[in-house]
């Protein structure tokens, strides 16, 4: 994979810049140079601080006009790098590239190129059809491939 390291912050972690944002999405990793930037077991993120997360993935169950509406425009407030929704009911990646307050959708992602969005769609598809441990093994399977 192209990213050296990345932490995946536990599903309970909040961002806040003061006075101004508080965000607890369902996923956020931090890549490369900014992997070891917040200290293990953190549940509070202080954006005065620390950065905002590279990666941010909401899981949309329900409202995938919020993800793709409201909560991106808070993500793009924060200058995350890359944001994306997991449309579960149509088993469906839609992601966006963030750069000066604004974003765009992307089909391929800039900070994991290595990763075909195609691959984490046909996931999402098996988790429909197949149990965790053997989606799981398929999925590191098809990733040790990607190398």
């Amino acid at each position: 994979m192209a990213a050296k390291g990345f932490l995946p912050l536990v599903w309970n972690c909040t961002f806040r810049k003061a006075g101004e944002i508080e965000v607890q999405p369902d996923l956020a990793f931090y890549l490369n140079e900014n992997a070891e930037v917040i200290p293990p077991d953190t549940s509070l993120v202080d954006l005065t601080v620390y950065p905002a997360p590279d990666l941010v993935i909401e899981i949309a169950k329900t409202f995938l006009s919020e993800d793709l509406g409201s909560k991106r425009m808070l993500y793009e407030r924060l200058e995350v790098k890359e944001y994306w929704v997991v449309d579960v009911r149509n088993t469906e990646l839609i992601a966006f590239a963030i750069f000066n307050g604004g974003s765009w959708q992307i089909t391929q992602s800039q900070l994991l190129p290595m990763l075909p969005f195609s691959l984490l769609e046909e996931a999402l598809q098996r988790s429909r059809e197949t149990g965790r441990s053997q989606l799981y093994a398929w999925l590191l399977n098809q990733i040790q491939n990607l190398r």
